[in-house]
Formats: C-alpha cells, sequence, structure tokens
C-alpha cells in the first residue's frame, strides 16, 4: 500500500475544503456538488476492499476488541449501527476467498460493480441487498444472479424510491404465490420475527415498546387483558385501585381511560406484582426489583428525578409513590459530595451497599461508549485485578458488562481511576486514537458542562 496516496489525498482534499463558492455560478455549483457525489458514492467501494484485508490479517481480539465492530467503533467514535452495516456490506460487495484461499467475486457483483463506479447511492445498495435477502430459498442461483443484475442496473438509472417499487414488482414475479406451506418453516419464521424492543426516553419520560409476538404469547395475554385490562380495574387514577376481585360500580364509572391506557396500567400492575413477590432472586448482584439512587434535596423537596439501575430517570414524585409499596432498595446520596447518606429499604436488601453506590454513581458499564446499565454489568477492579491482590474498596471498583470486563485479561486495555472518580480506559496501541478514554454516554449532563467549560475557556482564552 502506497502511504504517500493516502497523504495526497488527504492534502487535496484540504484544498478543496478551502475553496470559496460566493462567486460561482449556479450551474458551476451543480458541476462541483455532482462531483463531491461522485466521490461519495465511490469511496464505500474502497473501504469494502480495505475491510476484506483486515479481517483477512487478523482478529478483533488481536486488536484488543470484542467484535469488528466495535474496532471502528474505537477508533472512529461511529455508532454500532454504522458499523455493523459497513461490515455487512462488506461480505457482499468486497473480495471473497474461498476456504482454499482462492479469490472469488462480491457477492452481487452487479452491485458491487456499479457501487465502484460511483453509479449508485447508499440507499440504492440498502434496497438491493435487503430484496436479494427476501428472495425465496428455492430460487436457483441463475435466478439469483439474474435478478441483483436487473437490480443493479435500475438503480443506475433511476431514483431509490424506484428502485424500491421495481424490488417489490420483482419479489411479486419471481415467487407470485409463495412456496408451499410448511409448518417447521412457518415456526422458524415465528421465531426469528419475534421481538419485543423497548426505546429510548423522551422529554417527558416517555419510552416506545416495540413488540412482535409470537401465537403462544398472544394467547397469554388474552385472558390477562380481558381479567386486568377491564373497566375499573388496575386504574392509578383511583383513590383505592382495584388489582383483585371485581371492580366496584364507582371503579367502572369514573374509569375514563382508553383501551390502550388500560392494557398499559394492566401490564404495569403485573409487573409491579411480579417485584413484590420478592421470587425473582437476584442478578449481577443486585436483586431484582426497582433499585434507585437519588439525591437527598430532590428526596426532601419532591422535585427532580432519580436515577434506575437499568437506565431509567424517574421523577421523584414517582420514586415516593414506589417506596410506599414496591419491593424497592433505595439509596440516598449528598447532591454536592456523591457521599451515600442512607440505604433505604422498603424491604430486605442485604449484602448490596457497593453495587448500590457504584449504580447511583456510574448508571452502566465505564467502556468508552457502551450503553449497557448497571442491571447488565459485573463490578470490576479498576485499579488493581482482583487476581493481583486488587481491593475491594468502592473508590477502586468500576461497572463493566461482562464483554468488556474481559477486554482487560484478554483484549490489551488497562484501568484507572481519577481522583474525582471517573474511571478511565486505556486502549492497546492497535486502537489508540487518542480518543475517549471515558464513558459520558450514562452522564448526558456532563457531556453538555464539559462542553460550556470548553467553550467558555477557548473564549476567554482564543
Amino acid at each position: 500500500m502506497d502511504g504517500g496516496l493516502l497523504t495526497d489525498l488527504v492534502a487535496l482534499l484540504d484544498k478543496v475544503t478551502s475553496v470559496g463558492f460566493d462567486g460561482a455560478t449556479p450551474a458551476e455549483l451543480l458541476s462541483f456538488e455532482s462531483a463531491l457525489e461522485d466521490l461519495a458514492r465511490r469511496i464505500p467501494a474502497v473501504e469494502h476492499r480495505l475491510l476484506a484485508a483486515l479481517t483477512s490479517q487478523t482478529t478483533p481480539a488481536e486488536l484488543g476488541a470484542k467484535s469488528w465492530a466495535e474496532v471502528l467503533q474505537v477508533r472512529m467514535l461511529i455508532s454500532s449501527p454504522d458499523a455493523h452495516r459497513r461490515f455487512a456490506e462488506a461480505d457482499t460487495l468486497g473480495p471473497r476467498r474461498s476456504v482454499t484461499g482462492q479469490a472469488l467475486p462480491p457477492k452481487y457483483p452487479a452491485t458491487a460493480a456499479a457501487e465502484a463506479a460511483g453509479a449508485i447511492t447508499a440507499d440504492h445498495v440498502r434496497i438491493i441487498t435487503a430484496t436479494m435477502a427476501s428472495m425465496p430459498a428455492h430460487l436457483d442461483a441463475a435466478t439469483r444472479a439474474d435478478a441483483e443484475a436487473t437490480l443493479a442496473q435500475i438503480a443506475c438509472e433511476q431514483t431509490p424510491e424506484a428502485l424500491r417499487k421495481a424490488a417489490n414488482h420483482l419479489l411479486e414475479v419471481l415467487d407470485p404465490d409463495g412456496p408451499e406451506p410448511n409448518d417447521d418453516e412457518v415456526e422458524q419464521r415465528r421465531r426469528d420475527r419475534r421481538d419485543c424492543t423497548l426505546g429510548e426516553q423522551d422529554r417527558d419520560g416517555m419510552s416506545e415498546m416495540r413488540l412482535q409476538i409470537t401465537p403462544e404469547f398472544r394467547a397469554y395475554l388474552g385472558p390477562i387483558f380481558a381479567k386486568f385490562a377491564g373497566k375499573g380495574m388496575c386504574n392509578p387514577d383511583h383513590d383505592t385501585p382495584c388489582s383483585t376481585g371485581t371492580p366496584s360500580q364507582d371503579h367502572i364509572d369514573t374509569d375514563t381511560r382508553t383501551t390502550g391506557q388500560r392494557q398499559h396500567d394492566a401490564l404495569m400492575t403485573l409487573a409491579r406484582g411480579a417485584l413484590t413477590s420478592g421470587k425473582l432472586g437476584d442478578h449481577n448482584g443486585l436483586p431484582v426489583t426497582v433499585v434507585i439512587g437519588v439525591g437527598a434535596a430532590e428526596l426532601d423537596t419532591g422535585t427532580g428525578t432519580g436515577h434506575t439501575a437499568d437506565g431509567t430517570k424517574i421523577p421523584t414524585r414517582d420514586v415516593l409513590r414506589l417506596a410506599s409499596h414496591a419491593y424497592l432498595c433505595l439509596t440516598v446520596f449528598d447532591d454536592v459530595t456523591g457521599k451515600v447518606l442512607d440505604f433505604g429499604r422498603t424491604k430486605r436488601c442485604a449484602t448490596v451497599d457497593q453495587r448500590l453506590v457504584l449504580t447511583y454513581l456510574q448508571r452502566g458499564c465505564t467502556f468508552p461508549g457502551c450503553r449497557v446499565p448497571a442491571l447488565g454489568c459485573q463490578v470490576h477492579h479498576a485499579v488493581r485485578d482482583f487476581a493481583k491482590n486488587g481491593r475491594t474498596n468502592i473508590n477502586e471498583l468500576a461497572l463493566a458488562c461482562g464483554v468488556h470486563n474481559r477486554l482487560v485479561t484478554e483484549g490489551g486495555w488497562t484501568t484507572t481511576i481519577a481522583a474525582d472518580g471517573t474511571v478511565h480506559w486505556h486502549p492497546p496501541a492497535a486502537l489508540d486514537t487518542a480518543g475517549p478514554r471515558t464513558n459520558l454516554f450514562h452522564h448526558p449532563e456532563k457531556m453538555l458542562a464539559t462542553t460550556r467549560r470548553k467553550t467558555k475557556a477557548e473564549e476567554r482564552d482564543p
């Protein structure tokens, strides 16, 4: 590989970014835009070859990462979906080798050629790969190859929207009636499609949950909703909610909730009942219950928010309501120093004090960019490994998910804890790009504060 070529490319790009456009005509501006678009379309084809070469020479573990996607995430600060997409596209559009080492063309050669020529966009590529993945299993290789070539040709001539319509029509033409139904295949499709995804919280603290449920799961929900989502049942707005037996006429008459709201409240009541039972055991050193950390001032005033072990932000007034009837572990902290003031418990919650402190202070895995909340983490000896006489003191511990915890012993990473309690992760040489050493994903308030401090410092000392 010619390193000078890359240097020349960067230097040329620096010149391009300094170009002014004030005196250019509309025709010149559009011509420049077309040239930029052509370059942007062709770059992924180069990346496919690069990633193919990289994956043939080493492994993620040798580079100090748990996966190929994480190699790119850590080194280039891109998202997990973006990193996975790049490797997935490299697998289908990049060069391949057989088990004997023989060079093979890309899985989708026509699409790869069109991308390398700058004739199609990233949207075209995604539509083609998704369509090919949806091809019926009974189609032969020649039919598949012809379909891919057809889609690539259409992509070179049409917009992504038009390509999507053509792709859907092509699937209908190739398999108008679909294959003969097979019980095993249908069952496998059901298993593959089942899904329960809990979305992020919005500004009001609300979250969307997307469900794709099996017939068996639906059968369970039927009687549950019939009982607990009926009029007057499990109504949190009533002074004395009815969650067992038969609701009174007053419960029914004052119930103004929609069907969706009643079903929401039914599931919430059942979840609370399961946690209140105290029969769910432990998980990663914490009882399977609602574990909340909250500041003393917020608890006194009933304002602000607490943070649960799974990363949920919950209003303090809801914390107080939970404490009245839930199997709850509540940790109260000094808002300034972070010192533990009290471990409040509505029921027994023994031998988890250190976990509760770490849950409140760190909120989740401390590895840079990791999104795993405290509930999915292990306690890591961050100053000195336990096997090397590390001490289990709260100021020497950190939360780390299982995958990242293993990187310390298997991936060449090391950890330290600064005087302010911040956990720093130090990567092996291959991944060391002077990038972030700490994880602020679980602490958006710190991200804002740090950025504002830097901005003020730059304004003060330009």
